[in-house]
């Protein structure tokens, strides 16, 4: 069992730590919602980045639960993932400069690279989000503590995506940063690399709780970093056709490695705790459906209210109707994040005053609510108001399922009985231990049993037997366990990922669906039609969810 280094961190040193995490919170959203504002619609609704942090974020939580160093399990993953978003932030200002040097004879390379940097950017900065939330549920393993470290959370990512989008509108051009760097796009995204550079270096002053291995794996890691015999370590340099043996064989071992990431993921999204498994259908539900809304409110704001034709030619009265509805929809968005700070504030008491799951509940039956209201609406003033209240349903989803894995991973005992750790699982009673190892024990008098004892014949009216296969068989023959428990040590980040993956699927499935769906209906309408659906589908799984311990005695 890892043992931490020092002992738990003071509440107020804890605060201080999560300010600074929120920090770089906020300035990772800054970054995030500026890029996207310049990616072409169609790259931005391929979902690219999303496809792979489906693939890799569960892997980036799992390494990081295992992961020990003296900088901490989080903060390297973190670090690692900055180095994309500034490689992002990089291309995306300068594809047209990069493709001119690269591409010489050989075509333009500009879609390439705009493509590059923004599957970079969006990929990193989104899988930068499970590590971070990670690191605030491990520095707040307490529940109301815990939830008022989320709302926080929840408070910064609001704010950072409200300046993000407030960021573009401003004239660059006509400010002294212009003079040393060039026009508009030169000028915002040198702005956000000085942002998240000093976003970055605040986290080198978390605090982070590290894990020392027990001593019996260290002295086994020391005695796989002693130095092999010369011979054996000058063999394979010693002649060219080893050397290439050598080296061949670490491709090998490369590529071994490599596809084994994919039977990793398999494993890791099989052996999912049930209490976790509902909490990622009801997010993932829920987010389908507010996500629905955010991808294409826009456009039925221009189309549906204002009926423009975003085709028209630019210009055209068609044109300037679907451009102003678009300026307008974005007022709504605008207002969404602003009703989500406010409810953010307020989070904790709410759950205080009237607990988790009314209000968890609540935030989400509101969403159909909204979107209904939308639907049958032509008034902008209200079809605006409504928008403005899904905040209350973003700012929910941004905190309580955290929260409630949290609680899951504290009082694993409860919840998570399966996944205790290695220490618990092996100290099982004497009496219990297989008939054949007595030999290995004292007895109660200080006598030794002998080496072998018979086997107990197995009970012919168990009925199991029949049913389970050979291992299972073995295991109840010899008195031992049965082969139900998976992997221990289940870290927090993985199940984090989890989560989170539930929100990079909910990106994916809308962009897929929802041009063939208008197509049909041919009206867009159907854009928050179906999003009302999605958020009735959502209010069930959202009553599946485990809150408590009554809850889990009832499943």
């Amino acid at each position: 069992m890892p043992q931490k280094a020092s002992g738990q961190v003071p509440l107020r040193s804890r605060r201080a730590q999560l300010l600074l995490v929120n920090s770089f919170t906020c300035g990772l959203e800054v970054c995030l919602a500026v890029g996207t504002t310049y990616v072409p619609p169609l790259l931005l609704k391929a979902g690219i980045g999303p496809v792979l942090g489906l693939l890799f974020v569960p892997l980036i939580g799992s390494a990081s639960d295992q992961w020990r160093s003296r900088y901490g399990r989080r903060r390297p993953f973190i670090w690692l993932l900055c180095l994309g978003v500034l490689l992002g932030l990089v291309i995306i200002p300068h594809a047209g400069r990069l493709s001119a040097f690269f591409s010489r004879g050989f075509g333009s390379m500009n879609i390439a690279f705009l493509i590059f940097g923004i599957c970079v950017l969006d990929f990193c900065g989104q899988a930068c989000f499970t590590p971070l939330e990670a690191l605030i549920s491990d520095l707040f393993q307490d529940v109301d503590n815990c939830r008022h470290a989320f709302s926080m959370y929840s408070f910064t990512v609001s704010l950072g995506g409200c300046i993000g989008y407030l960021l573009p509108a401003i004239n660059w051009k006509q400010t002294v940063l212009a003079s040393y760097v060039g026009g508009q796009e030169e000028c915002l995204f040198s702005l956000l690399l000085l942002i998240f550079l000093c976003c970055t270096v605040v986290t080198l002053f978390v605090k982070e709780e590290v894990l020392v291995p027990p001593v019996e794996l260290r002295d086994e890691r020391a005695l796989k970093d002693l130095p092999r015999p010369l011979s054996v370590r000058c063999c394979c340099f010693s002649g060219h056709p080893l050397r290439l043996l050598f080296w061949a064989s670490r491709i090998v071992l490369a590529l071994r490695n490599f596809c084994s990431l994919f039977s990793r993921l398999y494993s890791l999204c099989c052996h999912v705790p049930k209490v976790i498994r509902r909490l990622f259908v009801a997010k993932l539900c829920s987010w389908m459906a507010l996500m629905t809304f955010l991808l294409f409110y826009t456009d039925f704001v221009g189309e549906g209210l204002y009926h423009g034709l975003p085709m028209a030619q630019p210009g055209t009265e068609a044109r300037r109707r679907y451009d102003e509805g678009v300026r307008m929809g974005s007022l709504g968005l605008f207002l969404q994040c602003a009703v989500s700070i406010l409810f953010s504030t307020i989070m904790d008491r709410l759950v205080t005053e009237f607990g988790t799951r009314a209000v968890y509940l609540a935030s989400v039956g509101l969403f159909p609510l909204a979107a209904c209201i939308m639907c049958f609406s032509r008034s902008i003033v209200i079809v605006t108001m409504s928008a403005a209240l899904t905040g209350v349903t973003f700012s929910a989803l941004q905190i309580l399922p955290y929260t409630l894995a949290t609680l899951y991973h504290h009082e694993k005992q409860t919840f998570l009985p399966k996944y205790k750790d290695v220490k618990e699982r092996e100290e099982v009673p004497k009496e219990t231990k297989p008939a054949f190892l007595k030999g290995h024990l004292s007895s109660a008098n200080g006598h030794r049993e002998p080496l072998f004892s018979p086997l107990p014949a197995p009970q012919a009216s168990d009925p199991s037997l029949c049913r389970a296969s050979p291992c299972e068989v073995s295991m109840k023959i010899t008195g031992g366990s049965e082969l139900k428990h998976p992997p221990a040590n289940r870290g927090i980040c993985l199940d984090l990922a989890i989560l989170d993956s539930a929100f990079l699927l909910s990106q994916v499935v809308p962009s897929l669906l929802m041009g063939a769906i208008v197509h049909f209906t041919q009206s867009v309408t159907a854009y928050m039609a179906s999003a009302a659906g999605l958020g009735v589908v959502a209010i069930y799984s959202a009553t599946k969810v485990i809150f408590d311990k009554s809850d889990m005695a009832k499943s």
